[in-house]
Order: structure tokens, then C-alpha cells, then sequence
């Protein structure tokens, strides 16, 4: 019962530290990503117009210069100031201000979009990197097998048990997979390179991968309802939400606007004259209202805002569907993964089976090196076959978390 708890607890502490292992990758890309921090800032800078729009019109001064005085009762003319001040109807400036968040809103659904995008490719990077590392120490395995056999067809035909070709063929066999390590070797640097970038770092540092993965005995539950609220859709609603304050705002910007204003008129003394307010400036309180009475522009608007919303609305079913269409595929695909990684465990058992009957085969100097090279390359097809379901089993995950986490 020790031993038995022991063995768990190793398992899992080793299932535990694979997580973190890979937890660890995605947050250091979740840091360095420069796709992210392009989202964040573009986020920043549609927050930052919030500041932009919270402003009124410009305020208008004017000076003017009488070229030729006109003469009033009280002197004549000189020179005149004029001060305009136009404020938008009660509303517009708050209405403004939701319309920006709310497109704010919207850019932020890019950054998380970007995120998950950024673990599940950072993740399948991952596996695929597995993958490819258990596959060569498949073939390092296989080929040191190869060579076992080589030595013992080499005593066959001192005996004259087996012959020269028997060996030849041996040996062509461990040339072809030593050619499919290296052809790996070099996909593993390539998918190295690929998963560095997206941590933003340089393509030669060493990635550690796992040293082997198993296929749990259960799946995690999926909750497909949570589908509805994945950022890719949230994105449309709050692009839908922003059209709604949009035309908010168009109905607030085809209101009037009233403005004030103030003239001052200079105006000099009438010279050898002596009577009540000769000489008196002229102070002159203006208020002015601008309509919008041709208000084409505004009805268009409405219109465009509608179509608009039902663009979008025919834009989120449509990703909907994709979403769900990549969801179910996903699930069956995982199903498959666990079915074949099943066949193939049974497969390679059996493949032992037959590989130890030649072994004894052997003792009684009856084995045939044709069959060893089909139960060789059998075997390999197995545990290849195995490798990859147990890397699609884990991408395939990885799509369904992006989807529904």
C-alpha cells in the first residue's frame, strides 16, 4: 500500500510539474508577446480619446479695424472686439464620451481574443515539440534494436544460419531511420524557432519539453453554453452596443447648439463737443442658436447605424457557427485520439508478443530476418501511430479550452 501511494504521488507531482512547466512558457509569451502589446496600446489610445471628445467648440474671437469711422451721435467707430462662445445641446459631451468607451470596450475583447490565441499556440507549439522529441527517441530505441538484431544475424552467418544480406538489409533498415532522426532533428529546430518567437525571445534557446505525456482516463467536462460568451462574440455585442451609442449621439448632435457672445465697439470723442456719453464704447451681449434644418445628414446616419447592427448581428451568428463547427470537430477529433491511442497500445503488445516468439525462435536457430524487419517496422508504425495520437489528443484540448475557458 506504501509503494502503491508512493507511485502516485510521483505521478502526481511529475503531472504537476509538466503544467507548470508549460504554464510557465505561457506566461512569459503573455509578457513579451508583441502582438499583446499592440492590442494594449491601441486599447490606450481609444481610452485616451475619451479626453479628446470631452471638449466644447473652440471659443471664436475677432477684432476689426474701421477702415472708414462711421460717425454716430456719439463719435465714430475705431476699432472692434468680438468674443463667440457655441455649446453643444445638454448631453452631447456625455454622449461623446459613451461612445468612445464604448468602442474602447470593444478594442479590449482584442486583447483577450489575442491572449487565447496566444495560449493555444504557444500549447500546440508545445506538443508538437513532444511529439517530435518522443518520436526521435523512438527511432534512437528502434535503431539500437536494429542493431541487436544486426549482431545476432552477424552470428547466424558465421554459422551459416542466415546470410550476408540478411545483415545488408539490417543495416539499410537503421540507415533509413537514423535519415528520419535527423529530418526530425531539423523539424524540431524549425518548431523550436517558431515557439521561441512566440515568446518573444531568441531562436536558439533550448526548450524543454516533457519527457513523455499520457492520455488521462477521463476528459474534462465541457460546457458548450460557454461558448456564447467567448470573446470573439462578446466583440460583436460590444461592437453592437457602441452602433447603439453612436446613434445616441447622432440624435444629441442634430440638436441645436446655442452660443454667446459679446461685441465691443471703440468708439472716439466728438472733439470740441461737451454732451452725456460722447465718446462711450459700445457693449453689445449676444446669444445665437444653431439649427440643424437641413438635417439630411442626421437621418442618414440613423439609417447607416441600423444597417450597421444588423451587419453585425449576421456577422456574430456567423462566427457562432464557425465556433461551434470547430468545437464539435475539435470533440470528435479528441474522441478519435483516445480511440486510436487504445488500438495502438493494443497493437504494440501485440507486436511484443510476436517479437518475443522470434526471440525464441532464435534460440532454437529457426528465426527469419524478413519477419524481424516486418515486426520492427510494425512496431515503429505503432508507437509513431501512439506519439501522434497522444499529441492530437492534447492539441485538440488545447482548441476546445480556447473555445469554451
Amino acid at each position: 500500500m506504501k509503494n502503491i501511494i508512493l507511485i502516485i504521488s510521483i505521478l502526481f507531482v511529475s503531472a504537476f510539474a509538466k503544467a507548470q512547466e508549460l504554464q510557465s512558457y505561457i506566461q512569459e509569451a503573455e509578457s513579451n508577446n508583441p502582438e499583446i502589446q499592440k492590442f494594449e496600446l491601441q486599447y490606450k489610445r481609444a481610452s485616451e480619446k475619451v479626453n479628446e471628445v470631452n471638449t466644447i467648440p473652440n471659443t471664436e474671437f475677432g477684432v476689426g479695424y474701421f477702415v472708414s469711422e462711421p460717425e454716430t451721435r456719439t463719435g465714430a467707430q475705431r476699432f472692434k472686439v468680438s468674443a463667440k462662445q457655441m455649446l453643444p445641446w445638454f448631453g452631447t459631451i456625455t454622449s461623446r464620451e459613451n461612445y468612445v468607451s464604448s468602442l474602447a470596450d470593444a478594442k479590449y475583447e482584442d486583447i483577450v481574443i489575442a491572449k487565447r490565441k496566444l495560449i493555444a499556440s504557444v500549447s500546440q507549439s508545445y506538443y508538437n515539440l513532444y511529439a517530435n522529441k518522443a518520436k526521435q527517441e523512438v527511432l534512437t530505441e528502434n535503431i539500437k534494436l536494429l542493431e541487436t538484431y544486426e549482431t545476432l544475424a552477424l552470428t547466424s552467418v558465421e554459422v551459416g544460419k542466415a546470410s550476408a544480406v540478411d545483415v545488408l538489409r539490417l543495416q539499410m533498415r537503421q540507415n533509413e531511420m537514423q535519415q528520419l532522426k535527423d529530418v526530425l532533428q531539423q523539424q524540431f529546430l524549425a518548431e523550436q524557432t517558431n515557439f521561441n518567437n512566440l515568446l518573444n525571445r531568441d531562436n536558439d534557446v533550448t526548450v524543454n519539453v516533457v519527457d513523455s505525456l499520457l492520455i488521462p482516463s477521463e476528459d474534462f467536462d465541457i460546457t458548450s453554453e460557454n461558448l456564447a460568451l467567448h470573446p470573439e462574440l462578446l466583440k460583436y455585442d460590444k461592437l453592437y452596443q457602441s452602433i447603439e451609442q453612436s446613434e445616441l449621439l447622432n440624435q444629441k448632435e442634430s440638436s441645436p447648439m446655442i452660443g454667446f457672445g459679446l461685441d465691443y465697439i471703440n468708439v472716439a470723442e466728438r472733439p470740441n463737443m461737451d454732451f452725456s456719453n460722447n465718446g462711450k464704447d459700445i457693449v453689445m451681449p449676444m446669444v445665437s442658436v444653431s439649427i440643424p434644418i437641413f438635417n439630411k445628414k442626421y437621418k442618414s446616419q440613423t439609417k447607416q447605424n441600423e444597417l450597421q447592427q444588423q451587419e453585425i448581428t449576421a456577422q456574430k451568428q456567423e462566427r457562432l457557427n464557425s465556433l461551434e463547427t470547430l468545437l464539435d470537430k475539435a470533440i470528435n477529433e479528441r474522441i478519435s485520439a483516445r480511440i486510436s491511442y487504445a488500438t495502438q497500445t493494443k497493437n504494440l503488445k501485440q507486436a511484443k508478443d510476436a517479437e518475443d516468439i522470434l526471440i525464441k525462435s532464435y534460440e532454437t536457430g529457426t528465426i527469419d530476418f524478413n519477419d524481424v524487419l516486418d515486426i520492427q517496422e510494425l512496431q515503429l508504425k505503432f508507437q509513431m501511430n501512439q506519439i501522434e495520437s497522444v499529441k492530437t489528443y492534447y492539441v485538440q484540448s488545447t482548441i476546445i479550452n480556447y473555445l469554451i475557458q
